[in-house]
């Protein structure tokens, strides 16, 4: 696993038994741009406090745009935090890597006043057509096209995903803690991206002044 703190805590390379999974993009690298898709999609984020854009929130959050403070690192794991400049959240990430990837989350409202407490995972994935994609969504994409498929609340706690190569893993959580799913696939679209995000997220509870949630995701070889 490699991570660029600067640039948003993005996870940038996910690579299992050698291979590559995460998608690597189409040359863009621009975090200071309006939208996400302009900034470059790929690589791993966490969408954090929105997706869709507001009048006072940008693109896709504001937390894939911020430098993420690293407070302890290893070899087989790193916890960093970020914080909100328009919305008082602030966001504590621990990676642990063992024979798994266990990846938990700790949310705290910075403020002095209740806000909903949204997070969305926003791992992009490398897509193939043909691939296994062990959820509810279009076996295949026509080229040049993209579908986004939003699973019913907490029906889903888990999603293999599977590559032509043989590699198979399986992305799980808790859907009491993350009961929202959504699935992005996109085969050559938006510029040429080819990408399948597995988006757990959570249900935007309202959070008082200085209390925390917190959730995980365990990604797991098959």
């Amino acid at each position: 696993m490699e991570i660029r703190p600067e640039r948003g805590g993005r996870i940038t390379s996910l690579r299992f038994e050698g291979e590559e999974i995460l998608d690597q993009g189409i040359g863009v690298d621009q975090p200071t741009a309006e939208g996400f898709v302009e900034g470059g999609a790929w690589g791993w984020d966490e969408m954090v406090p929105n997706v869709e854009p507001t009048d006072t929130l940008p693109d896709h959050g504001e937390a894939w745009r911020l430098p993420w403070e690293v407070l302890r690192s290893s070899q087989t794991s790193a916890v960093m935090r970020a914080s909100g400049r328009i919305v008082p959240w602030e966001l504590t990430r621990t990676i642990e890597i063992g024979e798994d990837v266990r990846i938990s989350y700790v949310y705290r409202n910075a403020g002095t006043a209740p806000h909903p407490a949204y997070w969305c995972a926003h791992p992009l994935f490398k897509y193939e057509p043909g691939m296994e994609i062990g959820a509810p969504v279009p076996d295949d994409l026509d080229e040049g096209a993209s579908t986004k498929v939003f699973v019913p609340r907490g029906a889903v706690d888990h999603v293999t995903l599977g590559w032509r190569s043989g590699k198979r893993l399986d992305m799980s959580w808790d859907v009491v803690l993350t009961p929202e799913v959504a699935i992005w696939m996109c085969n050559g679209d938006l510029g040429g991206y080819r990408q399948v995000a597995i988006e757990p997220a959570t249900a935007s509870p309202m959070l008082a002044p200085g209390s925390a949630l917190s959730w995980w995701l365990r990604i797991s070889p098959v």
